[in-house]
């Protein structure tokens, strides 16, 4: 058998990003490695707990992921587990007829890194453009170096409290409430 996919947690922040060029500069400025672009599908299905999206990025594969976190405006934990999908379409299909359909987040993820920070620069269609870190926690953290490297990176980056938003691309799209 198996095993499931093992829980992950992370500390995350995302903020509107009014000037991409600058933020970039910024970002390259930070020493942070570019790890390519991404371009990614997120299909949503209405779930009683949390949140449940399959990740479609086209040849690089797909992904189910099962999360949750808080409505918090500042850094944020955020617990996770990916399980990798090798028929996205047929999955897609039957979630959507036993689930239904909440709607579908479209970006390009510009990814970076920054020591254990991912930084994403997304284009999300319909929204603009944001800037997103994510700090990926061992088991046995307590979230508290992965807090302060987040808030460290927004420091250095710019990021003022009144750009972070507190919910998802697909709530801030209406497409989950």
């Amino acid at each position: 058998m198996i095993p499931p996919a093992a829980p992950r947690r992370n500390v995350e922040l995302k903020a509107h990003d009014p000037d991409p060029v600058s933020t970039l500069a910024a970002v390259r400025d930070t020493g942070a490695v570019s790890m390519g672009t991404l371009e990614q599908a997120d299909t949503y299905f209405p779930v009683p707990h949390g949140r449940l999206k399959l990740r479609d990025e086209g040849p690089r594969g797909a992904t189910l992921i099962s999360y949750d976190r808080p409505r918090e405006a500042r850094a944020r934990p955020s617990s996770y587990r990916l399980v990798p999908v090798p028929d996205p379409a047929s999955l897609r299909a039957a979630l959507a007829q036993a689930l239904g359909e909440s709607g579908t987040v479209v970006k390009s993820r510009r990814l970076l890194m920054h020591g254990a920070v991912r930084i994403h620069l997304d284009r999300i269609e319909g929204l603009g453009n944001f800037v997103e870190l994510e700090a990926v926690a061992p088991p046995d953290s307590d979230l508290r170096a992965e807090h302060a490297a987040v808030d460290a990176l927004a420091r250095a980056l710019g990021i003022t409290p009144d750009r972070v938003v507190d919910r998802g691309y697909a709530e801030l799209l209406g497409i989950h409430d």
